[in-house]
């Protein structure tokens, strides 16, 4: 998978490409910290949590973690939502990250880290979020509170080997708004935007995520109303 700018993912939300993606690290030196890119009025590092209003079938009960968001837009992923059809050992296979030989071990190793549909752009390419244990110089982009986004396939090598962050999981695609897009769509009661729960990120339970994220913030699910505000 291709390496993701130094500053933010793209945020354009244009059709999937069709170019083969991977994301992988090598177990280099940590890179210095970044400075955070979360302004006072930009949502990086925080939750959106789908309301039941939600128009778009591909987000229906989706919690999204915001990677990115400026005034040109914002990218995020998937955090509850299963690829289909794909298991971590067999994906590390197929892009040749480790032999087949070692499925076995892969099994062990990472076959309890989930492959999540991160989003409907670029949905070939893959996005690793992972705690700030682990770092690729120019490569590694600091979110907030712990999480990066390391969008190269030298992190997959790095995993693969057990040389990889603490906690991680691996989505292919992405989520992405034009500029004012999102704040129109919260607006509209389309998203709950909320404080993100780093051990939620990387819990393996994907289905119980929408409600656990909903609770988090005070939130019976069965009270939710269509027309519920943001939070």
């Amino acid at each position: 998978m291709a390496s993701p700018p130094h500053r933010k993912p793209d945020p354009s939300p244009s059709a999937p490409q069709r170019e083969s993606g991977s994301a992988t690290a090598n177990a280099a030196n940590p890179a210095p910290r970044q400075t955070s890119l979360s302004g006072p009025d930009f949502l990086d590092g925080q939750f959106l949590v789908a309301m039941p209003g939600m128009a778009d079938e591909r987000f229906a009960r989706s919690v999204i973690y915001v990677c990115a968001h400026s005034a040109d837009g914002a990218m995020g992923i998937i955090v509850n939502k299963a690829a289909t059809d794909i298991s971590m050992p067999d994906l590390l296979v197929q892009l040749d990250v480790a032999p087949e030989a070692d499925a076995i071990r892969l099994r062990e190793r990472v076959g309890h880290m989930p492959v999540l549909m991160g989003g409907p752009v670029e949905g070939r390419r893959g996005f690793v979020l992972h705690t700030d244990d682990f770092h690729i110089q120019q490569s590694t982009l600091i979110i907030d509170d712990g999480i990066c986004l390391t969008a190269t396939v030298e992190i997959l090598r790095a995993i693969a080997s057990g040389e990889g962050p603490a906690s991680a999981v691996l989505a292919l695609g992405y989520a992405g708004w034009q500029a004012g897009q999102l704040e129109s769509e919260i607006m509209a009661n389309g998203w709950l935007n909320c404080p993100a729960d780093p051990e939620l990120i990387f819990n393996t339970d994907l289905d119980a995520k929408y409600e656990r994220a909903l609770r988090a913030n005070g939130i019976d699910p069965a009270m939710l109303s269509m027309t519920a505000g943001r939070a």
